[in-house]
């Protein structure tokens, strides 16, 4: 997913679009208390929070939208009414955060997300995503290639306002000519996770030029978030070779600590171990787990897996792989969650993921608070076959992504 943005738009394109922009307005607050709540409902909310223990709900994958913060860049091609099917999309995107008033946004969405963070009635902390320019491999920065850039500073300074909430993620390209020392400043400020989009950010994770900048990650003990498979919110062009998981393993046989956004669970790439053969990126991810050198280091999130251009598959594996399970994090790659079109919840009805009642139970709850409904889908589904449910510690299991204790 990708930090959006509204641009204002002609009344004549308000007019033809307004009726379908109005099938993903998401009700503002966090979800009702549960006194308030159905039966349905409260049953649903009762057992999904069973059984977790004591430690924090986690969820690794929030994006920061900005629009007017200092250093913000967003691309003047997702403001033009000339382009109406990105203009859509970064529509929906902003609708998605609940977020109505545009004068003060970037207030107003940091504000709607810890609101619905509060909807949670037990302990939450959420990893909040910077994003990073796209650099060329000489070094300069490429402004014709970067949809949109959330500064490092600004997520960082959210995350020691609301330490108790926020969990701050820098973006540091590894092309950069200061990308060593960027780590450096960084990690100086206690921050551990870094997150890539190399699809979008044009960084080749296998290149040997970010060799100096795995080593000096591994050596402050910091773990990189990096999507892989194909990328739909950013247009990436012809770039989505760079989002072969394959290509991780560069980071993780330099002893790097990496999640794989997503599962890699979207779209097809080339097969590097099979020169002339194509796998679904998906397999490959599966691969790389399999491997038991990398266990320890390689890591999961579930962010995306149940929206309705990835399903059924990825999710009927992982709830079939117990083994799978004790390796992925929980990630809900918000505010995805607040487009409706995404997460149909009839499809997980159909092919019986969940039950008609929890459907509906679902339903109420994504319409006031989608972060908090990603939560409980997530702990709800179950392998029609099985009974099987995803694993509790998936949502409480950020002390395994614990960074090694840094080189000497």
């Amino acid at each position: 997913m990708s930090v959006v943005i509204f641009g204002r738009l002609s009344a004549v394109w308000r007019h033809a679009l307004g009726p379908f922009l109005a099938l993903s307005v998401v009700l503002p607050g966090a979800t009702a208390a549960a006194e308030s709540l159905d039966p349905e409902t409260a049953a649903l909310m009762e057992s999904a929070f069973q059984g977790l223990g004591t430690a924090p709900i986690v969820d690794v994958h929030v994006h920061l939208v900005a629009l007017n913060a200092e250093g913000a860049y967003v691309s003047p091609g997702k403001l033009s009414p000339a382009r109406p099917l990105e203009w859509l999309k970064t529509r929906l995107y902003l609708r998605a955060s609940g977020v109505k008033d545009l004068a003060r946004f970037d207030e107003a969405y940091v504000e709607r997300l810890l609101q619905r963070a509060d909807g949670f009635p037990r302990p939450f902390r959420f990893h909040l995503l910077a994003m990073d320019y796209h650099y060329g491999k000489e070094g300069r920065r490429d402004l014709a290639h970067t949809e949109f850039y959330v500064p490092n500073e600004l997520v960082v300074s959210l995350a020691e306002r609301y330490p108790e909430r926020i969990v701050p993620v820098v973006s540091v390209h590894p092309y950069r000519r200061d990308a060593l020392e960027e780590l450096d400043r960084w990690a100086a400020r206690g921050v551990r996770f870094v997150k890539w989009l190399p699809n979008a950010q044009g960084m080749d994770p296998s290149d040997s030029l970010v060799d100096p900048f795995y080593a000096r990650m591994k050596r402050h003990g910091m773990v990189l978030l990096s999507h892989a498979g194909e990328e739909k919110a950013v247009h990436a062009r012809s770039a989505q070779a760079l989002g072969n998981p394959l290509k991780l393993r560069h980071a993780l046989d330099a002893g790097v600590r990496v999640i794989v956004a997503h599962c890699a669970s979207l779209g097809r790439n080339e097969d590097l171990d099979r020169p002339g053969r194509t796998a679904s990126n998906f397999d490959l991810f599966l691969r790389l787990m399999s491997e038991e050198r990398y266990r320890g280091l390689l890591f999961g999130d579930i962010s995306a897996i149940t929206q309705v251009n990835r399903m059924p598959g990825p999710l009927r594996t992982v709830l079939g792989r117990p083994d799978l399970q004790e390796r992925l994090v929980n990630g809900s790659d918000y505010p995805l969650p607040g487009i409706p079109l995404l997460t149909l919840l009839q499809q997980f009805v159909h092919h019986g993921f969940v039950t008609k009642s929890e459907a509906r139970a679902l339903a109420n709850v994504f319409k006031s608070n989608p972060l908090l409904a990603d939560f409980l889908l997530k702990r709800t589904i179950r392998d029609p076959a099985s009974g099987r449910s995803l694993d509790p510690r998936i949502f409480t299991s950020a002390a395994l992504l614990g960074a090694p204790s840094p080189s000497p």
